[in-house]
């Protein structure tokens, strides 16, 4: 992406880094479909030629289809009582989100697509979506990942994302300023003074971090982005592609 201060919904910029990113990342690549429509979609049909990485606890979700099928079993966290993910631990399968709160298509996502997901798929406990910071839009999109960090650390992660995605906002307008972000952890029911504290900490700091490095190691440079259940998707897709994508990893277990 050769502008990476301006959010596109096209996302030609964010496929050909994703893909060549993750070229390197699993030595793989198989057959492209490229949907443009409302976002681009790139999805990817594997055969790798070498095991991806994983942890133990990461082994619960490939049984049943092997380790060397699956070569983003490393980026799957599965930490019990993670604050930034919904859904239960062992789902069979999982969606990892690489957003910016200043995103127009990340709010679009989480307004239109994320509440059809939740219903449908994580409430009967076939879904977890993990949520990944991916802050590249400016300062108030740093500022936004550090607070929703430390909302998390009061246990209200998704009531403070749902807060700052209720609403398209411009980019770098002010309205993710300080003062708007503490109304925000009000209104949500936080905590004022212990979220001034850990927005500033070093920890919500290199939790951001973290996720930001983990995108750029697989060529991801803008947003949305997406892994669902070993299939990368790119951009504001609609429902039913996520709902396609979901029933086949699911029928496959």
């Amino acid at each position: 992406m050769k502008n990476l201060h301006r959010p596109t919904n096209r996302g030609r910029g964010n496929r050909s880094t994703l893909t060549s990113g993750l070229r390197r990342r699993a030595g793989w690549l198989g057959p492209l479909l490229v949907l443009v429509a409302v976002a681009v979609l790139a999805a990817l049909s594997t055969r790798p030629s070498e095991p991806g990485g994983m942890t133990a606890g990461d082994r619960d979700k490939s049984a049943g289809q092997g380790a060397d099928e699956n070569p983003f079993a490393s980026l799957v966290r599965r930490q019990e009582g993670e604050p930034v993910a919904r859904g239960k631990v062992d789902a069979p399968v999982v969606l990892i989100e690489y957003a910016d709160f200043q995103c127009p298509f990340c709010g679009k996502f989480a307004r239109e697509t994320e509440p059809r997901l939740i219903r449908e798929y994580v409430d009967k406990g076939l879904l977890r979506i993990e949520w990944r910071d991916l802050p590249y839009l400016g300062a108030e999109s740093e500022t936004a990942a550090l607070a929703a960090r430390a909302a998390a650390a009061q246990g209200r992660f998704w009531e403070f994302h749902d807060a700052l995605y209720a609403k398209e906002r411009r980019v770098n307008s002010g309205s993710l300023d300080d003062a708007a972000l503490r109304e925000v952890a009000t209104r949500v029911g936080l905590d004022v003074a212990r979220f001034d504290a850990d927005r500033a900490s070093a920890a919500a700091r290199e939790a951001v971090s973290r996720d930001k490095q983990e995108a750029v190691s697989m060529g991801i440079t803008g947003t949305p982005a997406f892994i669902v259940g070993g299939t990368p998707v790119v951009g504001a897709q609609p429902y039913e592609r996520f709902k396609q994508i979901i029933d086949e990893a699911l029928a496959d277990r």
